[in-house]
């Protein structure tokens, strides 16, 4: 089968789909979207994003785009939860983009959003249209929908979160929860004018918890991330109502910086923060899943949405050079991607432990670790991978 001759399914319009519809189409791969609600819009506050996923993002013709409303920070910054002492810094800036060719931008998920959306021709996503259920045939995949309809193409791909009705197809397992809670909330840039004065992402390590902050949509707004332990909380949604003065009241005795950080923002959101074991299996003969529905990761490395567009572009080259047809293109692609998930995976969750250390003796060492190897170049397996590079290796 050609690749003019495949028609595509992709299950889900966030970041994820979007970035595979957009991968496909480029790769000359008819595809559609379905999503289930019927007003596409991302929630959400800021998204960090790497040269590994900035340098596809601009091949799919995003460039422009993200120049226009994204922020170059000039570096990350981890500081202490106490006295706001700096333990380790890697700088950022035009450094980045001369050693990865790419730059590292913090960007409004909504703007990635509608950018991810302009690349595709109208009628690509088509919305209200609730997957139920996923069948694998001889020569291809049907898909039901919730209002009775269902449709029959060559393969799926599944772009569905962290719940993925198509990942139920192919995996028995369940969510893990992490334990933590995550606040997100933004901020008028103007209200924190010392953090205006040199764009960066920084990061609070405490005892227990964590805070990022960084600036998005042009420096115009600051984006937060401040983790606590869940309690009794187990909402998972984007859109769920957490309380400013519960979140202030969780870090008492944090440095001013970050009282005046939390306390600028006028709403935040609280999501429970769960993500899954990686799996031996993501496909079938004709199904696969990417990002969320594929490998959920804790937001302890902001490389989420950097991995999900890594699977996107490293997909639509498997289904693209040749492969002799899509059973192999898929198994091609799960070759690939997952030894690269298994060590981002298990970075992600030694943060997860690392991040929170009481103050003492790991800590101690943790923040030694930090001043002493912390650099640009310490980061080159992760910003300087080639997903599509990979696929042809």
């Amino acid at each position: 089968m050609g690749t003019d001759e495949m028609r595509i399914a992709v299950v889900g319009a966030g970041i994820a789909g979007l970035t595979v519809a957009a991968a496909l189409l480029r790769a000359g791969i008819r595809c559609e979207v379905f999503e289930q609600t019927r007003q596409l819009r991302e929630l959400g506050a800021g998204i960090q994003l790497s040269p590994n996923a900035v340098r596809p993002l601009r091949e799919l013709g995003l460039g422009e785009n993200l120049e226009a409303v994204a922020v170059r920070p000039a570096a990350i910054e981890m500081r202490r939860w106490d006295s706001d002492a700096l333990i380790g810094r890697t700088n950022l800036g035009d450094e980045c983009e001369q050693m990865y060719g790419a730059p590292y931008y913090c960007v409004h998920r909504a703007d990635l959003h509608q950018g991810l959306l302009e690349l595709l021709p109208a009628g690509t996503v088509r919305l209200g249209l609730r997957c139920v259920g996923v069948r694998e045939l001889p020569d291809g995949v049907e898909l039901r929908f919730a209002d009775g309809t269902s449709t029959t193409v060559d393969a799926v791909v599944g772009a569905d979160g962290i719940h993925s009705v198509v990942r139920q197809e192919l995996i028995d397992d369940q969510p893990r929860f992490s334990g933590h809670t995550v606040y997100r909330g933004v901020a008028p840039a103007q209200r924190l004018p010392h953090l205006a004065r040199e764009p960066k992402v920084l990061i609070w390590l405490g005892p227990g918890q964590h805070c990022v902050s960084y600036p998005i949509a042009g420096g115009s707004l600051v984006s937060f991330v401040a983790t606590s332990p869940a309690g009794e909380w187990r909402d998972e949604s984007w859109t769920a109502q957490g309380r400013v003065e519960d979140l202030v009241a969780g870090y008492t005795g944090w440095h001013d910086n970050v009282w005046g950080l939390l306390t600028a923002a006028d709403s935040v959101t609280r999501w429970a923060l769960h993500d899954r074991d990686t799996v031996e299996r993501w496909s079938s003969g004709r199904i696969t899943i990417v990002g969320d529905a594929a490998h959920p990761m804790l937001p302890f490395g902001a490389q989420g949405a950097n991995q999900a567009i890594e699977d996107a572009v490293a997909l639509a080259a498997c289904l693209s050079t040749g492969i002799r047809d899509i059973p192999a293109a898929l198994a091609h692609y799960e070759r690939v991607r997952r030894p690269r998930i298994d060590v981002v995976h298990r970075t992600i969750r030694e943060n997860a432990r690392n991040h929170h250390f009481a103050d003492g003796e790991q800590q101690r060492d943790r923040d030694r670790n930090m001043r002493e190897s912390w650099s640009l170049d310490s980061s080159r397996w992760l910003f300087g991978y080639d997903a599509a590079l990979a696929v042809r290796q």
